[in-house]
């Protein structure tokens, strides 16, 4: 209690102050140590001091709570480091399962790099790089850092092999930049674009024609080739190739050749240039009528055969047109090919030249004589000739008289008296026949024959031959149903009408007839120009004298003139006019 009284209450006092004021300066402490690691972030580049070298790795002091370690292989000059070199790394991770702070140093170059090269690079700019690799769809470039050419980018057009781009230098144009990424894509097509661009407007602002050019074959189709003229294309059509035939443009040319051609045409307005090959070579057309007159004989090989002609090449870049109507005299040609093939050798005539339409009328038949000169001399009307069927047709016969010298024999021509429905009947193809010329039309080649011509007509005297009422016998050549035909003999036919025929009216005419039945009859009507005479066997009386009897009474003749089967029109039951008319004639 005595030592409670001694005691200064400005002692207490003043322990409390000390107490307070050392725990605002540990607060302040606290603060200013939470306020050194704001500027230290993960994920980004800080400043730290080497403060130990270990044999595979580095100390290193980024002002954090503990020090960060760096794997030595990480710095270039690892030889040269010392304690207390400042340096750059970055910051990975604060702190990780151990407790260590992660740094890095090749990232912090990396990035470091990164930065450098973005502020320096923009869109747009063009750079110089070397090709690293080829990764999926295109290639890396190093540029300062890794920036991808995609495949579509390498070249005007599509690159099939990549790898033949490895290792070269080359100028690049940046197209965009991800920094997020980081990520920079590069384009060299851009470039050759612009710089093709470039060139093909100083090309169409100098270039005219006529001039005389150099240039690189780039692309061939069917129609033509499309030629490189050092930023603009041109076209060669395979009409201006050559002056000879050309099937396709790569006969002539390859992609990748450098070939000199002569501008024909500039188009500045739609940049189309046209182009010719052939016509840095002589025209072969000029003086081509002095080479080849008309008249003159030629040689020359089978380069095309169409339906109307074939082609014959005289000499590169000429050829002249055999027409199919002159490639015989005779024979009737279907088509060209029957009688040449392409790469005959054959010898022709020129029949005429069109310079300026550059073409040439040849003939292969006027190598040999004409046939049919003088044919008429000496093939004459009524001349009995001698000559072998070739052909048979519907209508007739082909008879060869001489070589290539062929005469028709009509049907019509062929007999008096047989009715024929095809000349194969009496002819075959390849049977030798005498005939009589009928005419001859040397400008229409055409020669008429008959055979029939060689006899008489035995109608011409068949008046005076046979009379009305005269008793006739014969043979029974055909059986129809309106009648009887009856061979007179000599090629005379006459007709017993089934009115007039023997028969009971219930008897079938083919059981009371057969062919070759000879039989009796009176002859009711004669008519020479219509080639027919008209019979009866009713009107002839048993035992009455063939040949003879007096002519009916002028009232049974009138009767017998009357008769239907006389007349000109007869009508039997199921036989069509047509019909009707054949059987009457």
């Amino acid at each position: 209690m005595v030592l409670d009284n001694h005691l200064d209450a400005s002692l207490l006092d003043k322990g409390r102050e000390e107490r307070e004021r050392k725990e605002q300066q540990r607060e302040e402490m606290r603060k200013l140590y939470a306020e050194s690691f704001k500027d230290i972030r993960q994920g980004g580049i800080v400043d730290g001091t080497i403060v130990d070298l270990r044999d595979d790795h580095v100390v290193v002091d980024i002002g954090y709570k503990s020090e960060g370690i760096v794997p030595i292989e990480e710095f270039a000059n690892r030889g040269e480091l010392k304690v207390g070199d400042k340096v750059q790394v970055f910051l990975e991770s604060k702190e990780n399962q151990d407790g260590v702070v992660v740094l890095s140093k090749t990232k912090a170059d990396k990035l470091s790099h990164w930065e450098e090269t973005v502020k320096l690079c923009n869109e747009g700019k063009i750079v110089t790089g070397r090709v690293l690799r080829k990764v999926k769809g295109g290639l890396m470039v190093d540029i300062g850092l890794d920036a991808f050419l995609p495949a579509s980018h390498i070249g005007l057009r599509h690159v099939k092999n990549l790898d033949s781009f490895v290792g070269k230098e080359l100028e690049f144009k940046v197209i965009k930049i991800n920094p997020e990424r980081r990520n920079v894509v590069l384009s060299r097509r851009v470039l050759l674009e612009e710089e093709r661009r470039k060139q093909r407007d100083k090309v169409l602002s100098t270039i005219k024609a006529g001039d005389i050019i150099t240039g690189e074959v780039k692309n061939i189709t069917d129609f033509g080739a499309f030629i490189d003229l050092n930023g603009i294309d041109g076209l060669l059509h395979i009409t201006d190739m050559s002056w000879g035939r050309v099937s396709h443009p790569s006969e002539v040319l390859a992609v990748g050749d450098k070939i000199t051609v002569k501008v024909l045409d500039v188009d500045r307005g739609r940049e189309r240039i046209s182009l010719g090959l052939k016509q840095l070579a002589p025209n072969p057309w000029d003086g081509v009528e002095e080479r080849y007159p008309p008249g003159s004989k030629v040689k020359g090989r089978v380069v095309n055969i169409v339906q109307y002609g074939a082609f014959i090449e005289l000499e590169r870049g000429v050829e002249g047109l055999v027409h199919i109507s002159e490639l015989s005299w005779t024979k009737k040609v279907g088509h060209p090919s029957e009688i040449l093939g392409i790469g005959d050798v054959v010898e022709a005539m020129v029949l005429g030249i069109d310079r300026d339409a550059q073409r040439i009328s040849l003939g292969l038949r006027q190598i040999e004589t004409n046939p049919w000169t003088g044919v008429e001399e000496k093939y004459a009307p009524e001349m009995v000739v001698r000559g072998k069927v070739r052909n048979i047709v519907p209508y007739g016969a082909f008879v060869e008289i001489d070589d290539g010298i062929e005469g028709l024999l009509h049907i019509s021509d062929i007999s008096w008296t047989r009715k024929l429905n095809h000349p194969s009947e009496v002819l075959k193809r390849g049977e030798v026949v005498e005939a009589k010329i009928l005419s001859v039309d040397r400008e229409n080649k055409k020669i008429a024959l008959g055979m029939k011509q060689l006899a008489a007509n035995p109608w011409d005297d068949v008046e005076a031959k046979y009379r009305v009422g005269q008793i006739v016998s014969g043979t029974v050549s055909n059986i129809t149903g309106f009648g009887l035909f009856v061979d007179l003999g000599g090629g005379i036919e006459g007709l017993v009408h089934i009115s007039q025929v023997d028969k009971r009216p219930d008897e079938d005419i083919k059981a009371a007839y057969k062919t070759g039945d000879r039989v009796r009859a009176r002859i009711l009507r004669i008519d020479a120009s219509e080639r027919k005479i008209g019979l009866s066997i009713k009107e002839c009386p048993p035992g009455e004298d063939t040949d003879e009897g007096e002519a009916p009474a002028a009232g049974r003749q009138d009767a017998s003139l009357d008769n239907p089967v006389l007349g000109h029109d007869i009508d039997i039951p199921g036989i069509n006019p047509d019909e009707r008319e054949e059987r009457r004639r």
